[in-house]
């Protein structure tokens, strides 16, 4: 079971505990307000109100020992950014930065964050890929550039085989797996290039966002 500080209870950082906790992680909240403190602590292991910027407090409550640190905090970029250090100054193995800015995101890169997330970009970044593209299903970055995406099957592809396609040729993009409905279950699997797409297939692709963007929209 990992155990997991989430630093900083706004809606993010709150919305992270309860759902680190429900699945089933130990999870460390932290915040200097109390009222929020009493918000979710019937919903996690441990909340704790205190300054993260403390060293101390923070050593009192053996952030230094847990498996990943998430700097949650919103408006106080000083504070995240000291918050930050100090973690990593502890060794924990995997520190994740909120960054509100792109600016901040390159900051927190540079003192060492293992991952930083911009939740408000990347949920308006997923909804106008949906919005562009009804049949997105799913869509996870990887990298800059590079994503994976669940697609439900265009009529276009329908009863064609996947060689036939031809999906690097024409859109550059590859063909990770398919997933696909057999009665009251699911079958997922790596396609030959023999396989023929069927109505219901979902499909999981890699690819640049500018060859994703070039696949059928119908």
């Amino acid at each position: 079971m990992p155990k997991v500080a989430v630093i900083g209870l706004g809606r993010f950082g709150t919305a992270l505990s309860r759902r680190l906790s429900a699945a089933g992680a130990e999870v460390l909240a932290i915040d200097r307000d109390g009222r929020l403190i009493d918000e979710i602590k019937d919903d996690v292991d441990v909340a704790v109100r205190l300054d993260a910027t403390d060293r101390q407090a923070l050593l009192s409550q053996e952030v230094d020992k847990v498996d990943v640190a998430v700097v949650a905090i919103g408006e106080n970029f000083e504070a995240s950014l000291l918050t930050a250090v100090v973690l990593k100054q502890f060794g924990v193995p995997h520190v994740v930065c909120r960054a509100q800015t792109a600016i901040h995101a390159e900051i927190f890169r540079q003192i060492g964050a293992d991952e930083v997330v911009q939740p408000e970009q990347e949920t308006g970044a997923h909804l106008a890929r949906r919005l562009a593209n009804p049949r997105l299903v799913d869509a996870f970055r990887l990298a800059d550039g590079l994503t994976l995406i669940e697609f439900s099957a265009p009529a276009e592809f329908h009863e064609k085989s996947i060689r036939h396609l031809e999906l690097r040729a024409k859109y550059d993009v590859n063909l990770v797996v398919i997933r696909r409905r057999q009665g009251e279950a699911q079958r997922v699997f790596s396609p030959s290039p023999e396989e023929v797409i069927q109505p219901d297939d979902v499909l999981v692709m890699i690819g640049s966002d500018e060859a994703l963007a070039r696949l059928p929209k119908e």
